[in-house]
């Protein structure tokens, strides 16, 4: 079987598995955050170490497997490099540190699995923009790459921005929560989710691949289902949390 063969069930294999964990998701909250359990979820680490453990690879490993690509040193995969990396560098090492987790815990499993996941998916889509796809000088030109590009930078910069709003929300010493407001919080429950899902469409798009669309698929198989329990958990928790918020999308769900 070639390597392109197998990267395409590959692909299949992870659009299979963004069903699975959608389904999970709608019966069992994931265990972080908010919704974090000290009960059934085995060894726990710090928050901050348990973001670094889950995001890393996809810093590490995607670059590994980028640079064994016989395209790596060409312009267009090194741009896209550059685009993956930003967001990764910028989950794996700036946004732990800037979250109030003070003595707050995540489930060791649950920093393993995201782990894993990421090695799956750094090595398919890295290995398809340096080695399996064929990307021409000029596709940085093009409407594939202009449009999704555009759409990341939105998604990143909401992303970003929304959590800024989060981070905002706790003066030094406190640990309660509070109703976010500013910002998409006007329009959504979770715009941090609604980002990041606009990132990964953008980067489907810019790269125009089967893994970036499978990695759009599994991140919204991931993100909203937790922004559905991030709204039911707003609206139980605060008698006055506004009614006409949607979870993910404005005016829409």
């Amino acid at each position: 079987m070639s390597e392109l063969v197998l990267h395409g069930w590959l692909v299949w294999a992870m659009v299979a598995l963004g069903v699975i964990t959608f389904v999970a998701l709608l019966v069992i909250t994931a265990p972080y955050g908010r919704h974090y359990s000290n009960e059934g979820w085995g060894p726990k680490v710090p928050n901050r170490l348990g973001w670094v453990l889950m995001e890393i690879p996809s810093v590490i490993v995607f670059a590994w497997v980028f640079s064994r690509g016989q395209n790596a040193t060409e312009l267009v995969p090194l741009v896209l490099l550059g685009i993956w990396q930003w967001h990764y560098i910028h989950r794996t090492f700036i946004f732990p540190l800037r979250i109030k987790t003070q003595g707050k815990f995540m489930p060791l499993l649950v920093a393993l699995l995201g782990a894993s996941f990421n090695c799956f998916n750094s090595y398919l889509n890295a290995r398809w923009i340096s080695q399996l796809g064929t990307y021409s000088a000029d596709w940085l030109t093009g409407p594939c790459f202009l449009i999704g590009a555009s759409i990341f930078l939105v998604g990143f910069v909401l992303n970003v921005h929304s959590d800024s709003v989060l981070f905002r929300l706790r003066a030094p010493g406190e640990t309660g929560y509070k109703i976010p407001q500013g910002g998409a919080y006007r329009w959504v429950s979770s715009p941090n989710y609604l980002g990041e899902l606009l990132e990964w469409l953008g980067w489907s798009i810019a790269t125009w691949s089967t893994a970036g669309f499978a990695f759009f698929i599994y991140t919204a198989a991931n993100l909203v289902p937790r922004a559905m329990s991030n709204h039911r958990w707003y609206q139980e928790t605060f008698e006055d949390y506004p009614k006409e918020r949607k979870r993910i999308i404005p005016g829409i769900f």
